[in-house]
C-alpha cells in the first residue's frame, strides 16, 4: 500500500517546509497538493517524489508541470487535449491521474462517462496515465453513502487496466472502511498524519494517534472588574459578580474564531477559564476568578493542546467554534510564530 501524503494548505497550517522534510525522513512515496505553487515548493526542496495536483490548473499554469515535474489530474477532455498539447510542445509526457466522480459533485468525469475519457487519454501520445482516483464526500457520517461511492468507483475499476497505475479513494476519514479485497494501492492522508482525528468521534476506531500541534497565546495584563460591568465589542456579556479578568495577546487575527465568543474556553495553569465577550482581532479576555494558581502576564494561555494535566483537542475547539478542524487549522494565521520542537521535547 502506496503512502500519498496529502500536504495542501501549507500542510493544514503546520508548515509546509518543515512538516514535508519530516516526512521525507520517514518515507511517503507521494506528495499531493492543491495547486501547482505548492508543488514547485516541495519540488524545490527535493526530487524524486511524485507530486500530484489535486485541483485544476489554469492555463497559464500547465509550463508548471513540464518545469516542475509534476503530475496533473484530469476530470474533462478539454484538460487531456490541453495537456497533451502541452507535451507535444516540450516534446514530454505528461503524468496525469484521472478523478472520477463517483458522488461528491466537484471534481472528476462522471463515474458512468469515465470509460471514454479514459479512452482520449489512451489515445493522446503525449500523455501518461499513473493513477486513477476518487474522493469520498460523506465517509465521516454516511457509511451506506461511501459504500455507494466505493462500488461505482470500483465499476469503473473492473472493466479498466489498472496494471502499474496508483488507484486511490480512502483519506483520513475512511481509512477503516477499506477492504481487503478492493483494488486499491495506496492512501491519501492528511490530517491524520498529523496526530489529529478527522472527527472527535472518529470511525477509526482503535487507531491511537498522537497530535503534533499545539495552539497557544500568552497573558497581556491581569485586572479586577466589578459586578455589572459589560465585557468587549456589542456587550454581550455582563459580569454577575466581582471578577478577576485576563487579557490574552491574540484574536480572531491569529486564528481564534469569533464563534467561541462566550463559549470557548482557554487552559491557564491546567485549568478551564472560560472566554468572555466578543473575541477581539487582536485580543480575547477570560474569567480567571476561579484560577487557584498565582498568575502574571507572559503566561502561556492554550488554546489547543495539553496544559498541565488538562487538554483541548483540536476536535474539541473545533466543535465549540462550529466548524472542523481543517477549518482551524488552515485559519490559523502567518503573525502567529510556528515553533518546532524535537521529539522529546513536545
Amino acid at each position: 500500500m502506496r503512502y500519498v501524503s496529502v500536504v495542501k494548505a501549507d500542510a493544514y497550517g503546520h508548515g509546509m517546509p518543515q512538516m514535508v522534510r519530516r516526512l521525507m525522513q520517514s518515507g511517503v512515496d507521494y506528495f499531493a497538493v492543491a495547486n501547482v505553487h505548492e508543488a514547485a515548493d516541495i519540488r524545490h526542496m527535493g526530487k524524486g517524489w511524485p507530486i500530484l495536483v489535486l485541483s485544476p490548473l489554469l492555463p497559464e499554469e500547465d509550463n508548471y508541470l513540464v518545469d516542475y515535474d509534476l503530475i496533473a489530474t484530469i476530470s474533462t477532455h478539454e484538460e487531456a487535449k490541453r495537456f497533451n498539447a502541452l507535451g507535444h510542445k516540450h516534446n514530454a509526457s505528461i503524468q496525469v491521474h484521472l478523478k472520477i466522480d463517483t458522488g461528491m459533485g466537484r471534481l472528476g468525469v462522471w463515474h458512468t462517462e469515465a470509460h471514454a475519457l479514459l479512452a482520449t487519454i489512451h489515445a493522446l501520445p503525449h500523455l501518461k496515465l499513473a493513477g486513477i482516483y476518487t474522493h469520498f464526500s460523506s465517509a465521516d457520517t454516511d457509511p451506506a453513502f461511501t459504500h455507494l461511492q466505493r462500488k461505482n468507483f470500483q465499476a469503473v475499476l473492473q472493466h479498466t487496466d489498472t496494471s502499474d497505475l496508483l488507484i486511490h479513494a480512502d483519506n483520513s476519514a475512511s481509512l477503516n472502511s477499506l477492504n481487503d479485497d478492493d483494488l486499491f494501492n495506496a492512501v491519501r492522508v492528511g490530517l491524520l498524519q498529523f496526530g489529529i482525528p478527522p472527527y472527535p468521534n472518529s470511525i477509526l476506531g482503535d487507531v491511537i494517534v498522537e497530535p503534533v500541534f499545539s495552539f497557544h497565546t500568552r497573558v497581556g495584563i491581569i485586572k479586577e472588574l466589578p459586578k455589572g460591568t459589560d465585557i468587549s465589542y456589542g456587550r454581550t456579556y455582563r459580569l454577575a459578580h466581582n471578577s478577576r479578568i485576563a487579557v490574552l495577546t491574540a484574536g480572531y487575527a491569529d486564528g481564534i474564531p469569533l464563534e467561541l465568543s462566550n463559549s470557548g474556553s482557554v487552559l491557564i495553569h491546567g485549568q478551564h477559564c472560560a472566554i468572555l465577550g466578543r473575541v477581539t482581532m487582536d485580543q480575547t479576555i477570560v474569567n480567571i476568578s476561579e484560577l487557584n494558581h498565582p498568575i502574571a502576564p507572559g503566561d502561556r494561555a492554550t488554546l489547543i493542546g495539553r496544559n498541565k494535566d488538562a487538554e483541548i483537542t483540536a476536535s474539541e475547539f473545533s466543535n465549540t467554534a462550529a466548524t472542523i478542524p481543517w477549518e482551524v487549522l488552515c485559519s490559523i494565521t502567518k503573525r502567529v510564530e510556528r515553533v518546532y520542537l524535537a521529539a522529546r521535547e513536545i
